[in-house]
């Protein structure tokens, strides 16, 4: 399953890999490449948005500030 957050005004998507999480950087053109962010693999879907506030807080700006998912399954389903 793949999920889409926008981080900060970073569009990022989450996807699940057996039993692990990878994450890719999404580019305007709708290519993706990886990005350099460990996941734990105990990290629930429905903490992801949480998870990636915490750590790219850094780039907050003041029309960019705030972690949410803009696509992806339903928030009931959770790994």
């Amino acid at each position: 399953m793949r999920y889409l957050f926008n981080v900060f005004g970073q569009v990022m998507a989450i996807e699940r890999a057996e039993d692990r999480w990878n994450s890719f950087l999404m580019g305007p053109d709708g290519k993706r490449r990886k990005a350099q962010l460990a996941i734990p693999p105990d990290v629930p879907r429905s903490e992801l948005a949480q998870y990636l506030y915490d750590i790219y807080h850094e780039h907050a700006t003041p029309t960019n500030g705030d972690v949410f998912e803009i696509g992806g399954p339903s928030p009931a389903e959770d790994v």
